[in-house]
């Protein structure tokens, strides 16, 4: 099929969006492609249109889990073969899904960049037929950009093992800096940007200061209709304002990454089909969901970046029409920021701390670990330790950046199972332990493919079937595993740390300052200048789009600050017409001040009495106490 067929066959669109046929044109003529398009621009279909249209598979490389597996899902729906390898995976798992790849029908590869330091996953994909290499999120590869990740700089690995094969790297927002240095991390054979302008006109900026945030935002979604998201940064505050809302009569419903898949997209669907107006959200939210008729985004607290700003205030009005990016501000949130500033660079002393803790909390030894994965608590681990909760997951983010670990913050995970055992020594299973036979019959029976592949169970669902309870349905899954029938894998939503390097004594473990240094500097540009936002009287979007290196924009006519520009302009319009007028009236005659107020004609009463007493004070009207002449 051609492009355009393809588009039509599996997306059910007859046009591309701006920018997406010259980018999938580039990518198929074999050229390295940077493709920076606003949130909602449909940066995935880049990729997946031309993978479609040649022969072979195409590996994308994304930071998040959620997205990763949501992109599956669409894919799956589609009837596209795609597969995604995230941490929390057994090894066998791992193992069958880059088989699939191989010699199967698998046409998209989802990886996390941590999954390239594996030397399985490096070794399986010198036998694929690679016929794309997409990276999501690409500002993650630099160091100057806001969401650095570290084992990104290992994208550019599999080129070795493919040379020939195109790079389209993507994302939503870079500065001219940024945009840079992707290419040269992912080692472009020539320069080659797509770019649209960062410019959205039909969204107006506001922000907002005020003490009372929650009574803000009940205005907020009273004044303007339709659907809204309301960004916030805890799991708590995600039900606690989704209570507030509906107490007032406003339908909402909250979301995190915490939450499991099949909930996720139920509350998904609910609030992209109308049903509720206002979805409370974790950043976690927005990713990859395509809702055109966004009126409004609103932030409680203050993003750590212009880029993080721009993405998520950017899932308004994609339909073109008029929407509004709210965020509300106050001088506690200065000095939040400030103080997160201070916690989010552990020293070296508080690192290699919290490295050795870990281990000890892991019952690890020296010398072992790698390649291992474990749950983490995070608050039982501070709490046993006696650490600060922040300042932990800031080292162990850190502790990424010397590959000593890689460490994915908590997203569920299905129980998925596998049966370890071929159809003749599971028969023979059964006939040896007849109690066994029925429970076994029944995961048969359910899921057919469980020989091959690992396959998706719900507890909950075989429960049903075999008339247990839940708990007695883990137990026997946990016994069959214990028995090498099968291989099961519980569900989890708990963080996940993969050792990628054997345990080190502290003494052993080296930390780069240099490293360190640059990005307590890259961090704090990027916190002065989203406090300038928000503290600057100058044109939002102005602000903004000096920011991504387009100096010199137009004023919005639409913001807070350009909308009070303009009132300012109009009252002192109205000032000059009353002055007019006034002076007109009493030269004909004096005038009471009843009589002189009612007569006018402009400006509301307020505004006709503030202009008496400035000319009164200025000399140019007198009054006799009765009446007023000139």
């Amino acid at each position: 099929m051609t492009i355009q067929q393809i588009l039509q066959h599996y997306w059910k669109h007859e046009d591309f969006r701006p920018l997406q046929q010259p980018i999938i044109e580039a990518v198929m003529q074999g050229r390295d492609t940077l493709a920076l398009l606003p949130t909602g621009g449909g940066k995935s279909v880049c990729y997946q249109v031309p993978a479609l249209a040649m022969d072979g598979i195409c590996i994308v490389i994304s930071p998040l889990i959620a997205l990763m597996k949501d992109q599956v899902d669409n894919l799956v729906a589609k009837g596209i073969e795609a597969i995604a390898i995230v941490s929390g995976m057994g090894r066998r798992e791992v193992d069958i899904a880059l088989d699939n790849c191989i010699y199967g029908p698998v046409k998209f590869l989802y990886l996390s960049p941590e999954r390239l330091l594996s030397e399985l996953v490096r070794e399986r994909i010198k036998y694929m037929k690679v016929n794309l290499i997409a990276v999501d999120e690409a500002h993650c590869i630099s160091q100057w950009g806001y969401d650095f990740r570290p084992p990104y700089l290992h994208v550019a690995d599999i080129r070795q093992l493919h040379p020939k094969v195109p790079v389209l790297a993507l994302t939503a927002t870079a500065t001219a800096e940024v945009r840079d240095d992707i290419q040269d991390k992912l080692l472009f054979k020539e320069r080659n940007v797509f770019q649209q302008s960062f410019e959205r006109k039909n969204i107006s900026y506001r922000v907002q200061h005020d003490e009372n945030k929650a009574r803000r935002m009940l205005e907020v979604a009273r004044s303007v209709n339709g659907s809204g998201i309301v960004y916030v940064r805890s799991r708590r505050e995600t039900t606690e304002l989704t209570l507030f809302f509906t107490q007032h009569g406003i339908p909402a419903d909250y979301y995190h990454a915490g939450l499991s898949g099949d909930v996720r997209a139920s509350k998904q669907e609910q609030w992209k089909s109308n049903h509720i107006r206002i979805m409370v959200a974790t950043n976690a939210f927005g990713m990859g969901i395509d809702k055109p008729d966004v009126r409004f985004v609103m932030h409680k607290d203050l993003p750590e970046s212009l880029e993080a700003y721009y993405q998520e205030a950017g899932r308004a009005g994609r339909d073109e029409q008029k929407a509004y990016a709210v965020l509300l501000y106050n001088e506690q949130d200065k000095q939040k920021q400030l103080h997160k500033f201070e916690v989010n660079f552990p020293t070296v002393e508080e690192m290699k701390q919290v490295y050795h803790y870990l281990a000890n909390y892991f019952q690890l030894a020296y010398g072992a670990g790698e390649g291992l994965s474990f749950n983490l608590d995070v608050a039982d681990f501070c709490k046993r330790f006696k650490l600060d909760a922040l300042k932990t997951l800031n080292a162990l983010k850190f502790l990424e950046q010397g590959e000593y670990l890689s460490f994915n913050e908590s997203v569920f995970l299905p129980s998925r199972f596998q049966f370890a055992i071929d159809h003749e020594e599971l028969y023979n299973f059964q006939i040896q332990n007849p109690a066994w036979d029925p429970f076994v019959k029944t995961l048969l029976r359910s899921y057919g493919g469980a020989f091959d592949n690992y396959a998706r169970i719900r507890e909950f669902d075989v429960a049903r079937r075999t008339n247990l309870s839940v708990q007695q349905v883990t137990d026997a899954l946990q016994q069959l595993n214990e028995f090498e029938v099968i291989s099961y894998l519980p569900q989890t939503d708990k963080p996940q740390v993969t050792y990628l390097k054997p345990r080190h004594t502290s003494a052993n473990l080296w930390i780069d300052r240099h490293y360190l240094e640059t990005r307590k500097a890259v961090y704090q540009k990027k916190m002065e200048a989203m406090l300038a936002y928000c503290e600057t009287d100058k044109c939002r979007s102005q602000q903004m789009l000096a920011y991504f290196n387009q100096p010199n924009a137009p004023k919005c006519g639409a913001c807070d600050v350009c909308l009070r520009e303009k009132r300012q302009q109009n009252a002192g319009q109205i000032q000059g017409l009353i002055t007019d007028e006034i002076l007109q009236l009493l030269s004909s005659a004096p005038l009471d001040l009843e009589h002189l107020v009612s007569a006018l004609k402009h400006g509301k009463s307020a505004e006709r009495l503030i202009v008496i007493r400035q000319l009164l004070d200025t000399g140019r009207v007198k009054t006799n106490g009765d009446k007023y002449y000139i």
